[in-house]
């Protein structure tokens, strides 16, 4: 029996779902986060790593990382693409209420889309060529066109906003900054589908987003925006934050529905889609808040401008975050297509301090660019080709300060203690390759068994995981077995 109780639009759950989350009643005000950009900084600088009683991994300050706390400061924000889609707002400053986003002509973008049948807009988004900017790179319309076909009512739609991903901090300063700009792509992506309901999944560790989108969402209902016969036309929806407690992997979407529906979240496998039998069994489109903050831009220049901008099929233009060892920090808007060097080169500076001994784009779970592939093109398929990936966008630059063996260590006692424990390999195997890259970063070499045992589970991640946790971890490695496999031999025997 399920868990969930509604009780005033509060969702309960019981103890057996709440000893799943990492967070219930952690002051994150005194905790050290120990993501990966803050670890490869605390090895820069020969800095501790931090002994928090609960594990932090990310606290979206990966620009000014090591992070110790919450801050309200600010990074570097820069529209590098010949159209301003996701960053226009931001890099003027912001557009946190109603008046200042319908200063920017916000919300005539749903005007015009509610002017319209919900199959042109489906025409428009696959026309478009957007895919999914939180990891998957799925195409947007080919969800809005399934969810609309199924005969289900009702229909959601969920705004993932447990931006997981240490190093990435872009759905952070969207929801904070610019909050309407993702009602109006909820708004608009409902309108498509026929759906009636919608929640924006926050992780916990932005509250200061919270505060913002339920500002936002209040502002919306009173202008008559939100809830009921929207914008004086026959289109009911209306939406609401939810707030999580601090698992990973939540961001992956079975696991987030089951987490709104207040049972424990663990991975389901599929099929069915989401749109098919999403959150509460019904037809649901998620995606996360870059995507969605694209949708109203799409709508008002037209599909065809917005395909007109990238390459091959990555189109359109994507954000871009920089870890702090960059000498220019920050969020980047770049056109799909570009070099990886200009990312980190021209827009970055390069490292501060150092030579580049590695790039990490949307991880942790992901693979290691090295330097001598810099030049491979900012894109969905051409990163996969060399093990690598957009991701949600995050990207990572290390120096020799980060010994590959402690990489290792680091990213799989993330993948162990953050697993939903669902899958073998990914429970047992990543707590294993753990404990032997323990022992080789203290000093104690592993045995040449040891190697052949975490390749094999490499393996085994890569083609039994049901989620991108483990796949990610498996993808990792075999990276780092790829092209570090000199330095990591030296740690066996």
């Amino acid at each position: 029996m399920s868990a969930l109780r509604f009780t005033n639009r509060r969702y309960e759950s019981g103890p057996e779902v709440d000893s799943f989350y990492h967070l219930r009643g952690c002051d994150l005000t005194k905790c050290a986060c120990d993501g990966t950009a803050c670890f490869v900084a605390r090895n820069a600088r020969g800095q501790s790593h931090p002994n928090n009683a609960s594990r932090v991994y990310c606290l979206g300050r990966c620009f000014e990382s090591p992070a110790i706390g919450l801050s309200n400061s600010r990074p570097r924000i820069q529209v590098d693409a010949p159209d301003a889609i996701v960053l226009s707002r931001l890099a003027r400053g912001g557009a946190q209420t109603l008046k200042s986003y319908q200063n920017f002509g916000g919300y005539r973008a749903l005007q015009k889309a509610l002017s319209h049948s919900p199959a042109d807009l489906i025409d428009t988004v696959l026309k478009s060529g957007l895919r999914g900017r939180g990891g998957a790179g799925f195409p947007m319309g080919l969800k809005w066109r399934s969810a609309a076909e199924q005969s289900a009512r009702p229909k959601y739609i969920v705004a993932n906003g447990d931006e997981g991903d240490a190093g990435a901090y872009i759905d952070r300063f969207l929801m904070e900054d610019d909050p309407h700009a993702l009602i109006e792509g909820m708004l608009i992506s409902a309108y498509a589908i026929g759906a009636s309901r919608g929640w924006i999944y926050l992780r916990h560790e932005y509250p200061a987003a919270k505060t913002a989108l339920e500002s936002a969402l209040a502002e919306a209902r009173s202008a008559g925006i939100l809830g009921s016969r929207i914008l004086g036309t026959e289109f009911n929806f209306d939406a609401e934050v939810f707030v999580g407690h601090g698992s990973y992997v939540c961001g992956e979407e079975t696991s987030l529905f089951r987490s709104l529906e207040g049972n424990r979240p663990e991975v389901s496998a599929r099929p069915p889609y989401a749109t098919q039998r999403g959150v509460f069994g019904q037809p649901t489109v998620i995606n996360n808040i870059e995507t969605l903050v694209s949708v109203p831009w799409i709508i008002e220049q037209g599909g065809d401008a917005y395909h007109a901008l990238g390459f091959s099929r990555s189109r359109g233009t994507k954000v871009v975050s920089l870890n702090s060892l960059f000498a220019r920090p920050g969020l980047y808007e770049v056109e799909f297509g570009v070099p990886v060097r200009h990312i980190v080169e021209d827009l970055g500076g390069g490292l501060a301090a150092g030579e580049l001994k590695g790039l990490i784009i949307g991880g942790p779970l992901a693979g290691i660019i090295p330097p001598h592939l810099l030049d491979t093109q900012f894109g969905f398929e051409e990163l996969n080709a060399i093990g690598a990936g957009v991701g949600h966008g995050g990207v990572i630059g290390f120096d020799k300060h980060t010994a590959i063996p402690s990489l290792v260590h680091h990213i799989f006692s993330f993948g162990a203690y953050e697993s939903c424990g669902k899958c073998t390999p990914c429970r047992l195997g990543s707590h294993r390759v753990e404990e032997i890259f323990a022992r080789a970063i203290a000093g104690r070499l592993p045995s040449a068994s040891d190697r052949v045992e975490w390749s094999e589970i490499v393996t085994a991640l890569k083609w039994t995981s049901l989620c991108g946790h483990g796949i990610g971890l498996g993808a990792f490695a075999e990276s780092v077995l790829r092209y570090y496999g000199e330095e990591l031999a030296e740690c066996f025997a």
